[in-house]
């Protein structure tokens, strides 16, 4: 029963670095290929898809199982525990990353469906079938919640994706090891030899990987930029990158540039001041998103405001805001106001739960490239915002480029406008971003009077470095709609109809 027992710990192990396998690799998808919801949906899909190949092809293996999965173990540790190393070695080559990706999550597949069978046939002369099958299944199923645990709570957030491979290479060894410890009798004498030499190669060589891992990484993320990687880290929620040129810095969130010091004015001013001026006297304003400070700075700049509440879900994003001295540099500080609350929560959530009435909503959160995303732009949420705004409430959300994406960008509007906004198209020429959108929506200005409010702002007594009262007169003006012919045919974005992301993904990109 002993024997019986340490096959079920490897199968347990086994199940916990199989699942974080997955996770790893969808995550590094997601990374370099974008569009999670896919990339985690075609990874894990391959790879049950891949072990149920290598449950078929374990049924060719005879002979000397015990050994044979042993080598498997050595060779999975391999594998995984270099994933990371091998993605991000080769991101100089973009074409084929997604190939390596997606070949490594058939080859991790294969080996992880080919370990349940084999200790199942191993652990039949302890078992009798029906208590065989249901212990092992057990076992495999409760380590794959345990690893998926460990992935969410430890190994994402603390050790990221350049040291959590190598802990599950260690798993697989461990379990390795373990079996050859107890079952070293039942291995004939020139299989233990080999076990051995096996043993002491993978052992020195992940140990050299985890030496070797954080420069080749380090590398690796440096040629996604063209500029130098100032900082680097991958949060809970996604990967954030700081980078440096000359005497300016650029953020970027999952490799997709948010602002830079040269001209994050030119996005920040139109994003706060129109709103803020057009509504008299703010007093309680919501941000969501906007985790750099940038927004809340300019909203400072208004005596009247009493409270800002700051909803940004990741809190590693608001500490480099608040903590960072690039960030603090830029943002003057902001985050440390008294006047200002943040709260690390879903910005959905929170409108759907809060009991707080605002007269302003400022919405700056990442392109709805996603569908987790494009919630946050749905006719539910803006729907939700409007109760929680004042009779003279306003809203204003950043939305993309009005040409790159100009589908996704009047999407937006029709969204707004349908869940009880007068809306207003806004866009400014941003240097380092080039051609960007904003959506206003007011609860109590009629169409016709917006545009003229808005055309009638002076910006005086604000400390601005761009807008003034021409700059509102470029920000309102579009021109012929010569981009887009047919507007009908764009629906709203809603919870239960995601169009949103597709009208993006689809966008004139490739002139961008």
């Amino acid at each position: 029963m002993k024997k019986s027992k340490i096959l079920k710990l490897a199968i347990f192990a086994t199940g916990v670095s199989g699942i974080v396998a997955e996770y790893i690799l969808s995550t590094l998808a997601t990374y370099f290929l974008g569009n999670s919801v896919l990339q985690w949906t075609m990874i894990v899909s391959i790879m049950l898809f891949s072990m149920g190949l290598g449950a078929r092809f374990s049924s060719k293996i005879n002979g000397n199982l015990l050994k044979k999965f042993i080598f498997i173990e050595f060779l999975l540790s391999t594998v995984v525990a270099f994933s990371s190393l091998i993605v991000y070695s080769s991101s100089i080559y973009s074409d084929i990353v997604g190939i390596l990706i997606y070949i490594m999550a058939i080859f991790i597949g294969l080996l992880i469906g080919m370990e349940i069978p084999l200790v199942m046939r191993i652990n039949e002369e302890f078992q009798s079938l029906k208590s065989n099958v249901s212990s092992i299944l057990e076992n495999d199923y409760y380590g794959s919640l345990v690893g998926g645990a460990f992935f969410a709570f430890v190994g994402l957030p603390y050790l990221g994706l350049t040291y959590t491979p190598f802990i599950l290479g260690f798993v697989n060894l461990f379990v390795a090891v373990l079996l050859f410890y107890y079952l070293y009798k039942e291995i004939d004498i020139k299989s233990r030899k080999q076990i051995f030499i096996s043993l002491a190669s993978v052992v020195c060589l992940i140990t050299v990987g985890v030496f070797v891992s954080k420069p080749i990484i380090k590398y690796g993320e440096q040629v996604k930029y063209k500029d130098t990687v100032v900082f680097s880290k991958q949060t809970k929620y996604q990967k954030i990158v700081i980078t440096q040129w000359k005497d300016d810095y650029w953020l970027y969130i999952n490799g997709n540039q948010q602002l830079s010091s040269f001209d994050e004015e030119l996005y920040h001013e139109p994003l706060v001041h129109p709103i803020m001026s057009l509504y008299k006297h703010p007093q309680d304003i919501l941000v969501l998103g906007g985790g750099d400070g940038c927004a809340v700075r300019e909203l400072l700049k208004y005596p009247s405001v009493k409270n800002i509440t700051l909803v940004d879900l990741d809190p590693e994003m608001t500490n480099l805001g608040k903590d960072n001295p690039i960030m603090v540099d830029m943002n003057n500080n902001s985050m440390h106001s008294e006047k200002l609350t943040i709260l690390n929560t879903d910005g959905y959530n929170f409108i759907e739960n809060t009991d707080k009435y605002f007269d302003v909503i400022i919405i700056d959160l990442p392109d709805p490239k996603t569908i987790e995303l494009s919630r946050l732009y749905s006719y539910e949420f803006y729907k939700k915002c409007n109760k929680q705004l004042r009779k003279q409430g306003m809203i204003i959300t950043q939305a993309g480029s009005p040409y790159f994406a100009n589908d996704a960008f009047i999407c937006i509007d029709k969204t707004i406008e349908k869940a009880g906004f007068t809306t207003m198209r806004l866009h400014n020429q941003i240097l380092t971003l080039g051609e960007w959108g904003w959506i206003m929506g007011a609860k109590s200005i009629q169409k016709e009077n917006l545009k003229k409010e808005l055309l009638s702002l002076e910006f005086e007594g604000l400390d601005t470095k761009w807008i003034n009262n021409d700059a509102m007169k470029l920000m309102t003006s579009f021109g012929k709609d010569f981009y887009r012919k047919q507007t009908d045919s764009i629906n709203i974005n809603s919870i239960h109809k995601p169009v949103l992301s597709d009208y993006y993904k689809n966008g004139a990109w490739d002139l961008y």
